[in-house]
């Protein structure tokens, strides 16, 4: 089983992270941040990736520091359980939509991290949670799981559902990139020789 148990403890926040990524979906969520739970929720279900995620941050400053620390230490998690990464399909790509809205997700599980985030939100809060975090969040996971990520809100006019397209998508990307592409059984998908 591709998986990994990552804890990371600052003077801000106290995360633990148990990430499967041959699972079926299972989550445990418990981070004071509902939103956010939320949106973990749709990566997990539509990524088919066990996800436990436990943390403990200063919320009563704001929500910055435990968003940003979930996202570096999902990405550690990740990191750690895709292995060698001889066999895989490497490349993921989703359009979710969800009413008025749409995304698109496209991912390199390259060994090298890049961030391209193109969201102009409607509003800019979702309840009590700061859309400027989704953007953070996904910084902090691209950093420490060494994936390029290309995130495109291509329309919506509620920013809820703008963010849960976004997530959707990203879990289908995932689950399409992790797949074993059976004509490259243990083959490094890559020129290099290396990712």
């Amino acid at each position: 089983m591709r998986s990994a148990k990552v804890t990371r403890n600052t003077l801000e926040t106290k995360i633990a992270v148990e990430l499967n990524l041959d699972g079926t979906g299972k989550v445990k969520l418990d981070t004071g941040l509902h939103f956010l739970e939320h949106m973990l929720d749709q990566v997990a279900r539509h990524g088919l990736v066990d996800l436990e995620i436990l943390a403990k941050g200063d919320l009563h400053i704001d929500a910055h520091h435990t968003v940003e620390d979930i996202g570096i230490t999902l990405g550690q998690a990740f990191n750690q359980a895709i292995g060698d990464k001889k066999g895989l399909r490497r490349y993921g790509h989703a359009y979710v939509p969800l009413d008025e809205a749409l995304s698109r997700v496209v991912l390199d599980i390259s060994g090298r991290p890049g961030l391209v985030f193109n969201c102009e939100f409607t509003r800019s809060t979702i309840g009590e949670f700061d859309v400027d975090l989704i953007r953070e969040f996904f910084q902090g996971f691209v950093n420490h799981a060494l994936v390029t990520l290309h995130i495109d809100n291509l329309a919506g006019d509620n920013a809820h559902h703008q963010a849960e397209t976004i997530f959707k998508a990203f879990g289908r990307a995932l689950r399409v990139a992790l797949e074993q592409d059976p004509r490259m059984s243990g083959v490094m998908p890559s020129t290099k020789g290396t990712l």
